[in-house]
Parts: structure tokens; C-alpha cells; sequence
């Protein structure tokens, strides 16, 4: 009897405890297969995205408070292959590619790099394009035109910029007569961005 309430007893005390973890977290587990991000200086707003190799988006994020950004991703179930994460901020596209094999991630150290965008301005009948090309990278520009009739926009200039120098700029003279709504579109390092001048 004695030896039945002394196994009772262990028995009880194994379940209390059993119990008592029963509701710990297993956190530990899922945070050490994330993958920390850690982004300084980014203003409410930006666009964070994860994409593939093929630029098919894996996941968005509109960045709600400006500051430093640090969030952990679990990457470990993407399939084997290259990705980047991208912060598309107002005058920027910074790039930050890593690798997953295995069920590990690592980052590719050295080969962030970053797109600088055009900025496009306009005063009375003048268009002012500059953009800062660090790499050297050429700009292809394009200008369209729609009167106010809201026919389809049609070419009216177009150039591609092949520069030495690591910053590019253009002032367009626009016809005083034809007013109306501008498209012009900007290609340069694998993207194209468009802006809208109505005048």
C-alpha cells in the first residue's frame, strides 16, 4: 500500500508538471528558422517585397511606422533558388538577394545594391529629368502626348542615354500649343517607372 500511494504520488507530480509546461509557447522552435530583416530609415509607406528570381512577388508589406524596420521571416520553406527582398522607397529601390538550399538561408553578402529612380519635374512647358546612375547604367526616355479630345497617347520624343557619367539629366522643351496630358516612361536597370504631366 505504501509503495502504491509513493507511485501515486510521482505519477501526480509528473502530470502537474506535464500540465504546468503545457502551455509554454514552442516559439523557440519556429525562431530559430527565422531569417531577422533589419532596415534602417524607412518612412511609412515604402513597399517591402520578397520576390523570386522570375520577379514574381511572394509576399508585400506596406510599411506602417517610419523608423528602423525589424521583422523575422520564416524563408526556410521557400523552394531552392535565388530571392530578394525589395524596399521600393520615393527615390529608391534598395535590393537585398539571398539564397535558399536546404531549408537554410543565407544572404548574399556584398551584392545588395540599389536603383536610384528618375525624378521627373515640370515648369510651364519644361520637362526636367535627372536620375543618379551610379553603375553607369543607360536610360531609355520616352514622352507621349493626349490632347484633351482623350485620344490614345501618342510618341512624340524618345531617347536612350548612354552615360559615362553617374548622373544623367535632360530639360525637354514641350510644345507651348499642345496642351494637354504627358506620359513620360523611364527605363533603366530592368524597370520602368511613369509620370504624368498635365499642362
Amino acid at each position: 500500500m505504501k509503495k502504491l500511494m509513493k507511485n501515486t504520488l510521482v505519477i501526480v507530480a509528473l502530470f502537474t508538471a506535464l500540465l504546468a509546461n503545457a502551455n509554454a509557447p514552442l516559439n523557440n522552435l519556429n525562431d530559430a528558422r527565422k531569417t531577422t530583416l533589419t532596415l534602417d530609415n524607412v518612412k511609412q509607406g515604402d513597399i517591402l517585397r520578397i520576390k523570386n528570381n522570375y520577379n514574381v512577388v511572394i509576399y508585400k508589406e506596406k510599411i506602417k511606422t517610419s523608423g528602423n524596420y525589424i521583422k523575422g521571416f520564416d524563408l526556410t520553406e521557400l523552394p531552392k533558388g535565388d530571392y530578394y527582398f525589395e524596399l521600393n522607397k520615393d527615390s529608391e529601390i534598395n535590393i537585398i538577394p539571398f539564397h535558399v538550399s536546404n531549408s537554410l538561408v543565407a544572404y548574399k553578402s556584398g551584392k545588395e545594391s540599389t536603383i536610384f529612380k528618375p525624378s521627373i519635374k515640370s515648369i510651364e512647358n519644361k520637362v526636367y529629368i535627372s536620375k543618379l546612375s551610379l553603375n553607369q547604367k543607360p536610360l531609355d526616355i520616352k514622352v507621349y502626348y493626349e490632347n484633351f479630345e482623350g485620344d490614345d497617347f501618342n510618341l512624340i520624343y524618345s531617347e536612350t542615354i548612354n552615360n559615362d557619367a553617374k548622373n544623367i539629366g535632360r530639360v525637354l522643351n514641350l510644345d507651348e500649343k499642345l496642351e494637354g496630358t504627358y506620359k513620360v516612361v523611364t527605363k533603366t536597370e530592368g524597370r520602368t517607372f511613369v509620370d504624368y504631366i498635365q499642362f
